[in-house]
């Protein structure tokens, strides 16, 4: 089984542009990405895919391999999807640009979902850690995620999922991580199929998977690292970095 990774990134984020490019103890946020997913020593090969001169340069300067973008896409698997095409693989991870401190133990968890699934039933596996705190629970840059009773994801919202009705219910909220394995074929299939309109309104593409029918393998971790949507996130990245 072959496994590649593509770390998608984007240099006009919408919520914080150029966050990729910006200073991280010495190296740019991607580039750290890149060198914590090439640490894990668990890919054939890994890439950055971008549609930016800015980030081809930082990653080629430092001897990393990079495919540029030649469309304009909505999100992150539509862009790795151009790019991986033509390469020869069985299992895609797509490791976001924005989390830096993604550890090779959870990557593992993913990669161990498809060589379990022994008839190919999963078309993709990703991450999901516990949140408990109210703020987390309600920050709309938090996607929440909800499972049925074998781990397969029913939904993703921005919302808060579940609505909390009876407060005598012990209930678990989850956030999604954004981190992604495809199979090749559940990846090329998303490609091909026009955004749709939950995925539209919640700005999340794990919803357009499920409304094309891909089964959705969530994977808990216990370990929360830093993603990087904001300035203030930032500062909580250089503060981890420290530590």
């Amino acid at each position: 089984m072959k496994i590649i990774a593509m770390i998608p990134a984007r240099y006009s984020a919408s919520r914080f542009p150029g966050k990729l490019m910006k200073d991280l103890g010495g190296k740019s946020i991607i580039l750290r990405t890149y060198e914590a997913a090439l640490n894990t020593n668990l890919f054939s090969e890994v890439y950055v895919v971008t549609d930016s001169e800015i980030i081809r340069e930082n990653i080629s300067n430092a001897g990393g391999n990079v495919i540029m973008s030649t469309k304009e896409h909505e999100c992150g698997s539509d862009r790795i999807a151009e790019a991986v095409e033509d390469i020869q693989t069985d299992i895609v991870i797509n490791v976001q640009g924005d989390e830096p401190f993604i550890d090779e133990i959870s990557l593992s968890k993913l990669i161990d979902v498809f060589k379990e699934d022994i008839k190919n039933e999963v078309d993709l596996a990703s991450l999901k850690v516990q949140i408990t705190n109210k703020e987390d629970i309600e920050n709309p840059n938090n996607v929440k995620v909800i499972t049925d009773v074998n781990n397969l994801a029913i939904y993703f919202s921005r919302s808060v999922i579940p609505y909390h009705r009876d407060t005598n219910v012990d209930v678990k909220y989850y956030k999604h991580k954004g981190v992604y394995a495809f199979r090749k074929q559940a990846l090329l299939d998303f490609y091909k199929t026009p955004m749709t309109p939950l995925e539209t309104a919640e700005k999340i593409e794990a919803i357009r998977y499920q409304e094309i029918g891909k089964k959705i393998k969530m994977i808990e971790t216990s370990v929360e690292t830093v993603g990087i949507d904001t300035p203030e996130d930032l500062e909580k990245a250089k503060k981890y970095l420290n530590l």
